[in-house]
C-alpha cells in the first residue's frame, strides 16, 4: 500500500465518520445515550470508541519508543480521556473528533512511502505501519456500521458510508493540491 492509498483511505475514513456524525444529529439526547444492549451501549459510547480508538492509534504511531511504561501511559490517558460520561452530548464528543481529526490529517501528511513500512510491537508480533493503519479504518468502519443499526433501532435514518459513495463524492469534487511528505 502507498501513501496515496493511506492518504485515500484516511479521507475516506473521516468522510464516513463526518457524515455518521451528520446522522447522529436528528438523535433527541435521550436516544443519543439509550441503552441498546449492545457491546457499546448507546449510540454515544459507540462514537466514543471509534474517536478513542483513532486517537490512541495514533498517539502510539507517533511514539518513537514503545516501551512497556509508555504502553501502560497510552491506556491509562486513553482510558481516562475517552470513558463515555466525559461526553454529556453529541457536541461534546464532536468536539473531540475535530480535535482527534486534525492530529490524524497532520500525521497522514506527514507518511512516505517508506514510514509505512515501519513495523511495530503488537501483543507477540510487528506489524507494519501500513498495516496497522487498515486496520484502524476498518475497525471505525466497523463500529460506523453498529451506529447504522442502533439509528434503526432508534427509528433515525443511518448515512451511507460506503467506500463507493466516497468515490462517486470525491469525483464530483475538484482535485486538491497534494502534499508534501515530511516523513
Amino acid at each position: 500500500m502507498t501513501r496515496d492509498d493511506i492518504v485515500l483511505l484516511y479521507e475516506f475514513d473521516r468522510w464516513a465518520t463526518n457524515r455518521v456524525f451528520h446522522a447522529v444529529s436528528a438523535l433527541t439526547p435521550e436516544q443519543f445515550t439509550r441503552d441498546l444492549g449492545g457491546g457499546f451501549r448507546s449510540v454515544r459510547d459507540a462514537l466514543v470508541h471509534i474517536v478513542g480508538g483513532e486517537w490512541g492509534w495514533i498517539a502510539y504511531w507517533q511514539e518513537p519508543s514503545h516501551s512497556p511504561a509508555f504502553l501502560e501511559d497510552l491506556w491509562a490517558r486513553h482510558d481516562s480521556l475517552f470513558t463515555p460520561h466525559a461526553f454529556p452530548d453529541l457536541a461534546s464528543v464532536q468536539a473531540k473528533w475535530t480535535e482527534m481529526e486534525k492530529g490524524q490529517t497532520d500525521f497522514v501528511n506527514r507518511l512516505s512511502d517508506e514510514s509505512l513500512g515501519r513495523t511495530f510491537p503488537v501483543r507477540a508480533t510487528q506489524l507494519s505501519l501500513a498495516h496497522l493503519m487498515q486496520h484502524l479504518v476498518h475497525h471505525s468502519t466497523y463500529y460506523r456500521d453498529q451506529i447504522a443499526l442502533m439509528l434503526r433501532q432508534l427509528g433515525a435514518r443511518p448515512a451511507a458510508t460506503d467506500f463507493h459513495g466516497f468515490l462517486e463524492e470525491a469525483s464530483l469534487t475538484p482535485a486538491a493540491p497534494k502534499t508534501e511528505s515530511r516523513l
